[in-house]
């Protein structure tokens, strides 16, 4: 019989789950007692390591002093203003203003809707194509839904956001014909640096440099989706720096508190920010209940100074090095077919023959997480206070389960 809790991308007939009940450090115990080594960092977010006291301490301050509080007009609080301040002392993106919301799916539709927004507020109304990527995944929002480049996600929803279109990822040609037939039409193109969720896909050398030079020959704002990247994970706080792109809009969430609460959040550059200020009389009417709840943002904080303190950027290199030569290993010895990433994301690409599901099963059954992607790679995207050690352990039980 089904429980009552409907799991998210989960097939609604499953009735029986794996219940974790206990985290610490690099590991998570399900209720019965069994050890597995995260090595997704839950679902591509916990970056400091499950069980830290000095966050439930952060947390429990804030909410014994003021929990959360609307932050629509006129009010703010604290703990919003603070972390808006320093996210924007991380970003590469010079004189940024911080917009909050709860999720990474939040912060992709709030960006599509700034960036139309702003060109209505610049006198370009016209401007409202969005242009993504295929094998893009920007969350389960309509606008995200929209903007995918997974067509499997979009099959079911009816009708989705009109002028959102994608083009093939990595295919500079195909989308500067594209850019050049709508110019006057296009009010962003959105991409994920490294592509996530799709499968890590890196940027062929000069990409992203590439849609920047587009994106400012034909007058549209450049957004980098850093849901996944940010906060580390490349080794730098953002991949903007990593790759030496600066967007105009980044989406983010997350890292960004290691998923000790929900909190996500756009960065809003010079460029559409002039267009949403110019107005005095102008007032954007978006945003979310939860939009800087206190309770999150003294979590975000607590987590950004944990990942500052203990050099988890570097820390994140290393990992990557690591976790890459040894899935490289693997790739060259023919037990799968490839390995590729960056940073402290991975994935291998599986065999004809190999099920992506199975080998994860395989793995899962040796104490590791893992994640499948369709049934042609799994992904690795461990906390990054995981050890050599727990690093090895990965390694190994890809390979014996590859093995077999």
């Amino acid at each position: 019989m089904t429980g009552s809790f409907l799991h998210p991308f989960a097939s609604p007939a499953r009735d029986n789950f794996i219940t974790l009940s206990r985290g610490e450090g690099a590991v998570v115990w399900d209720t019965d007692g069994n050890e597995y080594l995260d090595a997704m960092a839950s679902l591509w977010y916990c970056a400091i390591g499950h069980g830290r006291k000095e966050m439930a301490d952060a947390i429990a301050a804030q909410v014994t002093t003021l929990e959360a509080y609307s932050c629509f007009d006129p009010f703010t609080n604290p703990a919003a203003d603070a972390l808006a301040d320093k996210l924007v002392s991380l970003t590469p993106i010079p004189d940024a203003r911080v917009f909050l919301c709860q999720s990474g799916s939040e912060a992709v539709d709030t960006a599509m809707k700034l960036a139309r927004q702003a060109h209505v507020q610049a006198g370009r109304p016209e401007r409202t194509l969005i242009i993504s990527r295929m094998r893009g995944y920007h969350g389960t929002n309509y606008g995200g839904t929209s903007a995918q480049g997974l067509p499997g996600n979009k099959v079911g929803w009816g009708e989705l956001l009109a002028e959102v279109v994608q083009v093939p990822s990595d295919d500079v040609e195909a989308l500067a014909r594209l850019m050049s037939e709508r110019s006057n039409e296009i009010a962003a193109v959105i991409t994920e640096p490294v592509q996530g969720a799709g499968g890590v896909w890196p940027p062929e050398e000069g990409y992203l440099a590439s849609l920047r030079r587009l994106c400012d020959q034909h007058g549209a704002f450049l957004i980098f989706d850093e849901v996944i990247t940010g906060f580390g994970r490349l080794g730098t706080w953002f991949a903007a720096d990593h790759y030496g792109v600066v967007p105009d809009l980044t989406t983010f969430a997350k890292a960004v508190t290691s998923g000790y609460q929900p909190l996500g959040g756009v960065f809003v550059g010079r460029a559409v920010r002039a267009a949403l200020e110019a107005q005095a009389d102008f007032k954007l009417l978006t945003g979310y209940t939860y939009s800087g709840h206190a309770t999150a943002c003294a979590a975000a904080l607590a987590n950004l100074a944990i990942i500052e303190r203990e050099g988890l950027l570097a820390q994140a290199t290393n990992i990557g090095e690591r976790l890459g030569a040894g899935l490289q290993s693997i790739a060259a010895d023919g037990l799968v077919d490839h390995a590729r990433g960056a940073g402290a994301m991975w994935a291998v690409g599986t065999h004809a023959d190999q099920h992506a599901d199975h080998l994860r099963a395989r793995m899962l059954e040796r104490g590791v997480i893992t994640r499948a992607i369709a049934d042609h790679s799994l992904t690795f995207c461990p906390p990054l206070i995981t050890t050599d050690r727990q690093v090895d352990q990965i390694i190994d039980a890809l390979a014996a389960a590859a093995a077999e």
